[in-house]
């Protein structure tokens, strides 16, 4: 089964959209959603909305700490990221308020672990985004194979029996086979904001019977997306980094 896997979407409506397009003529047949729907972009009834009817069809989602934070909880971010989560609880409906609070933390479905953070302690929003934090998180599991969000950047870290570990940043297009006796960690990227050079949409497709792993770029109308957030009023910073994936 080819699976796509969506981190990070932050309301950016074109992003989102090319890349379910494109993953869809990829093949996949279903989906998997590591969180952070709203957050920086123009868009957040639109993308908790189009999360809602994917999930009606199927798919797996999680919380993320700009998910959270919308429902209230405090959260330790930028005074630019809280305008943001300020500005997108007006745009919420009821129905999307709701389902956004009763999202789980973490999902666990056969072989995987689905968090949008460290999985080592999910409410405390941990960025995984070296080894040692690859490690923690993949020492507080038993699934053979976790994804996550929450750091913009793509990478896969592995750990084998003997608890030692292997970095390496994925080349988009190139599989990447999940090998047996050693324990993987697949960081999906971004979607709606992309923090590694790259300012095409970044998703995952998982092949769960070759056990391979492929990161797609979706390229999309950046100047729209970028518009949007101006005339909306929010932080011209978050339309200027979607132009260098920064």
């Amino acid at each position: 089964m080819l699976t796509s896997i969506f981190a990070d979407i932050h309301a950016n409506r074109p992003a989102f959209s090319a890349s379910l397009l494109q993953a869809r003529s990829l093949g996949a047949e279903r989906c998997v959603l590591l969180g952070d729907y709203v957050g920086y972009g123009a868009d957040p009834e639109w993308a908790v909305t189009t999360v809602m009817d994917l999930v009606d069809h199927g798919a797996l989602a999680v919380l993320g700490n700009h998910d959270s934070a919308v429902g209230g909880e405090r959260q330790d971010m930028r005074a630019a990221a809280q305008v943001a989560i300020e500005w997108t609880r007006g745009e919420l409906g009821a129905a999307q308020r709701q389902f956004l609070s009763a999202l789980p933390l973490t999902i666990t479905d056969h072989d995987y672990l689905y968090v949008h953070a460290d999985a080592s302690s999910p409410p405390s929003w941990r960025y995984v985004s070296n080894v040692a934090a690859a490690a923690r998180c993949l020492m507080a599991t038993s699934a053979e194979i976790t994804f996550c969000g929450h750091v913009h950047r793509p990478a896969i870290y592995s750990m084998s029996a003997t608890a030692k570990m292997t970095e390496f940043i994925p080349t988009t297009g190139v599989p990447v086979r999940l090998l047996r006796g050693r324990r993987w960690l697949v960081v999906a990227g971004s979607v709606g904001q992309p923090r590694d050079g790259d300012p095409g949409a970044s998703y995952v497709m998982l092949d769960s019977e070759r056990r391979e792993v492929t990161f797609c770029r979706a390229p999309y109308d950046i100047e729209y997306a970028a518009e949007r957030i101006r005339t909306c009023g929010l932080p011209a910073q978050f339309a200027a980094r979607l132009f260098v994936g920064r």
